[in-house]
């Protein structure tokens, strides 16, 4: 395995952007990556006020951000709500809305080797695909605090260079990552299948992505 499962008695890391980055020294996590113009503002604004609908059905007042709501539930009104509207951003971003710029091999490459640069010196890299508008990956970092460093570099460093190539100046990547610690060993097989088949599932030539499987 790429690294240790998460453990809830073990130290942690939460760090507080938009949304709570958690980590652990060692602990497997999937990340995603997506561009800048991946989900439409209608769409991300439509998702707001169904989030919100959600906690209100279920019995839940909403007088703050449903950020901070959600950690507070039950563990299975947390798991509920994840499934629910994690599967609706990744269904969301399988329709492969915007430039799509990934999908040239010369860009996806950029992401590839900046995501290889230092493994197994700042950390293990595991599995990843980079689609035409968002990237999927596992990873496990040697410290609770590298997790949101090591993703802010990865996403400046690309950035920078893709715009380079494009001609362009501006906001490239969504600013914030979507992180997830990985639980159990069946959890991890399912993310790696995941990542594996996206591509496939998303009906993209493999001209259209780049795959890259972790072998320990």
């Amino acid at each position: 395995m790429l690294g240790d499962l998460f453990d809830p008695k073990s130290e942690l890391s939460i760090h507080e952007h938009c949304r709570p980055h958690w980590s652990q020294a060692g602990a497997v996590v999937f990340i995603t990556f997506r561009t800048a113009d991946s989900i439409p503002k209608e769409v991300l604004r439509r998702w707001e006020r169904e989030k919100i609908d959600w906690l209100n059905r279920n019995g839940i007042a909403c007088d703050q951000h449903w950020s901070k709501i959600v950690p507070t539930l039950t563990p299975e009104l947390q798991k509920q709500f994840k499934q629910t509207f994690n599967r609706h951003r990744e269904d969301f971003l399988d329709t492969c809305q915007g430039e799509c710029v990934l999908q040239r091999r010369e860009l996806a490459k950029i992401v590839h080797d900046s995501l290889m640069h230092f493994d197994g010196k700042r950390y293990r890299m595991g599995d990843f695909i980079v689609m035409p508008n968002h990237v999927h990956l596992l990873c496990a970092f040697l410290s609770e605090e590298a997790l949101v460093k090591q993703c802010d570099s990865w996403l400046h460093f690309t950035a920078r260079q893709i715009n380079l190539k494009l001609g362009r100046k501006g906001k490239f990547w969504q600013q914030e990552p979507f992180d997830h610690l990985v639980r159990s060993p069946e959890q991890y097989d399912y993310l790696r299948k995941y990542i594996a088949e996206n591509g496939v599932k998303a009906g993209l030539s493999d001209d259209r992505y780049l795959y890259r499987r972790y072998d320990a």
